[in-house]
């Protein structure tokens, strides 16, 4: 803690306190000078101190500008305005204050653009369930449609679809609050590709999606040390991207196999692929594809990689080849090494 004293603080002007501390200087000097030779210059004593008085502040003037663009700009951003910048062409603290000042204004302003696209975003999810929900509902007291199986289905879709929104509302704010715990375990790869895919057919035949799902295990008995639920959800996840963005009729194949000190996870439509200069993005909130089938709400994938990277493993998109479609590669720690 800065315990000595500030004599200066009351002055609200950075530049009167460069004043007052050049006078100050220049008089302890002039006393130290006259104390010591007995001889006291008094005219070209006063006039050096006013000379130096006047060439300090007007230098101070530059030295100051970028602290009064700062209070305008944190003004500016109290009333919502981000898009303020401060110039910093000085290489001082008042420099790296400045470039510290637009790097926090850059961050502000892409967290309160993720803001309103979480709004918009959950506002679009929600309306379109619960408005399809809603008429089929309608339709049933009506009338003019049956509870039958199949009307019943499309309700229970809509149901699953406003779970699925609500879950991953909540693992955000996991996210956010950094607060899991891991239940580790280890399982094998296998059966939870089973129990995956097997959801994953159900979702796409909910949406009249005829996907084959291909797996592979190598060795076929591998297994893997991680939270099962989570390790669950994220090739779910993975499932659900690769069966948005590939054709109605196409083939997804997942694959597990045991690589040196690590297990590699890799999920594998036969879509359009993401291009290169985008694969940074995918993983980050909100992002949705262009070609996105059924919407989405752009939080899957980056839930995804949060929960790989609770693991300490890594998770991207990694060139297909020749062959088309999407390739995401996950890999975690093997067991020895956890």
């Amino acid at each position: 803690m800065d315990l000595l004293p500030r004599p200066l603080d009351p002055l609200r002007s950075i530049k009167v306190k460069l004043g007052i501390t050049l006078v100050g200087a220049g008089a302890a000097g002039i006393a130290v000078f006259t104390y010591a030779l007995g001889f006291f210059p008094p005219v070209t004593s006063l006039t050096a101190i006013a000379v130096a008085l006047i060439t300090s502040q007007v230098l101070a003037h530059g030295m100051t500008a970028p602290l009064r663009e700062m209070t305008a700009a944190a003004r500016a951003m109290a009333r919502g305005d981000y898009s303020r910048r401060v110039r910093a062409t000085s290489r001082d603290e008042v420099g790296q204050l400045a470039e510290a000042f637009n790097h926090m204004a850059a961050d502000l302003a892409s967290a309160d653009q993720q803001r309103r696209e979480l709004i918009a975003n959950v506002s679009h999810e929600l309306r379109t369930p619960i408005s399809a929900l809603r008429a089929v509902l309608e339709n049933i007291v009506d009338g003019v449609a049956s509870a039958d199986p199949a009307t019943l289905r499309t309700a229970l879709a809509q149901t699953e679809r406003l779970g699925r929104l609500v879950s991953e509302l909540l693992d955000l704010s996991r996210i956010d609050a950094g607060v899991l715990a891991l239940d580790l375990e280890e399982f094998p790869i296998a059966d939870l590709f089973a129990d995956v895919v097997a959801e994953a057919e159900v979702a796409a035949a909910a949406r009249d999606r005829k996907i084959v799902f291909r797996t592979e295990v190598v060795p076929a008995d591998a297994t893997v040390h991680a939270d099962r639920e989570r390790l669950h959800q994220v090739v779910v996840n993975l499932l659900d991207n690769a069966v948005r963005h590939g054709p109605s009729d196409g083939t997804v194949t997942v694959r597990g196999r045991r690589d040196a000190d690590q297990v590699v996870i890799d999920v594998v439509d036969e879509g359009p692929g993401i291009p290169g200069e985008e694969r940074h993005r995918v993983f980050e909130r909100f992002t949705r594809g262009d070609r996105s089938t059924g919407g989405g709400t752009g939080l899957g994938l980056a839930i995804a990689r949060w929960v790989v990277e609770l693991h300490h493993g890594t998770i991207a998109v990694v060139d297909a080849g020749e062959a088309a479609g999407c390739h995401i590669r996950v890999r975690l720690p093997h067991p020895a090494s956890t």
